[in-house]
């Protein structure tokens, strides 16, 4: 296998792989570019099916970071980290302290922060060993405290993201009424679920977890529905909230939604779905823009959390939205390009 050939490699400045006989980790850090600053994201922990297959979802992931970064105005490379092996069978202190050492030695050019597969428990752990995690200082909100994981800052992020869309291709400025596909109720899936039933919304939602679904039905009066049944329904917005690759040539011709726009990371399978989208009508928020609550909350974690100040600057997520959506529509170009350009302008000045 030769990372240099492979599609989803993008001048990655660095790729490192990481292994430990007595813990059993098999790892990937890639750094994709550290431009503006060094390459921040998370450690994904993941029963992989292949070697292949793992360094292809490091390579898309690190690439998305760089262009996440750009595009919310942080001093920020993009970077990310995948651990091979099933978090619940597989993860140790053992492993995550192996983990942190190969994160040490690469002398703060890369900063790991929680993923799926991985938590904010496992950041402090690893603390103990590099100093190089984020996403572990518990924050003050409204009614108290809260962890450092991120999520919550994402799943508002993309909150505020779907109702910059809905402004935009359905002319609505209230989101009452507005009916829903939630792929996913996991952290992030959920606490949107949750923003835009408050919001008015009637929700659809799905997940391989039947606990979860339970409890969105239960709590937030949403509909279940199979996880191939997500993609075909009759509603206004499709958020997809579960793993990427999920907007493909099966998927888009069942959509029915006028609007994607969701919180899984690189959702288009290629970049020519999201010619595909535009072709149909349907306005698509690219995924790296939208999602970036949670790399926000970790920057403003960095340079001394104020929460006034976190949540103007994720607010700032629906006017780079608008900006994307109009210059496309104006260059008659995907959304996803129209950000790309725009995200490059930023980290290759």
């Amino acid at each position: 296998m030769s990372v240099f050939s492979m599609r989803d490699f993008a001048n990655h400045e660095q790729v490192v792989f990481c292994s430990d006989d007595k813990s059993g980790l098999k790892a990937i850090i890639a750094v994709h570019n550290s431009s503006l600053g060094p390459a921040l994201g998370g450690c994904r922990m993941w029963p992989y099916a292949s070697e292949e297959e793992a360094v292809r979802d490091v390579l898309r992931l690190s690439r998305g970071m760089t262009y996440k970064s750009a595009m919310a105005n942080l001093k920020l490379g993009g970077g990310k980290s995948v651990i091979i092996g099933n978090p619940r069978t597989q993860k140790s202190p053992e492993l995550l302290q192996a983990f942190a050492r190969a994160i040490e030695n690469l002398n703060g050019r890369y900063i790991a922060a929680e993923d799926s597969g991985t938590s904010v428990a496992d950041m402090k752990y690893m603390a103990q060993f590099t100093s190089h995690v984020a996403g572990i200082v518990d924050k003050p909100t409204d009614g108290g405290v809260r962890s450092g994981d991120p999520s919550p800052a994402t799943a508002y992020g993309v909150f505020v993201g779907i109702k910059a869309a809905v402004k935009d291709k359905l002319g609505r400025d209230t989101l009452d009424g507005l009916r829903v596909a939630v792929q996913g109720v996991g952290h992030v899936g959920y606490d949107l679920a949750a923003q835009l039933k408050q919001a008015g919304a009637s929700l659809w939602v799905t997940d391989i977890d039947t606990e979860l679904l339970e409890r969105a039905r239960q709590e937030l009066g949403a509909t279940v529905v199979e996880p191939d049944a997500i993609f075909g329904l009759d509603v206004d917005v499709f958020a997809p909230c579960a793993l990427g690759a999920v907007l493909n040539d099966q998927t888009i011709p069942q959509l029915k939604a006028r609007v994607v726009a969701g919180a899984s990371n690189n959702q288009l399978a290629e970049a020519r779905h999201g010619v595909e989208l535009m072709k149909r009508g349907i306005l698509y928020a690219p995924d790296y823009v939208i999602n970036a609550g949670g790399i926000i909350d970790v920057y403003h974690e960095r340079v001394g959390f104020d929460r006034v100040a976190l949540i103007k600057h994720i607010d700032q997520i629906h006017d780079n939205l608008m900006e994307i959506f109009a210059r496309a529509r104006k260059e008659e170009r995907p959304t996803g390009e129209v950000a790309d350009a725009i995200a490059e302008e930023r980290f290759t000045r």
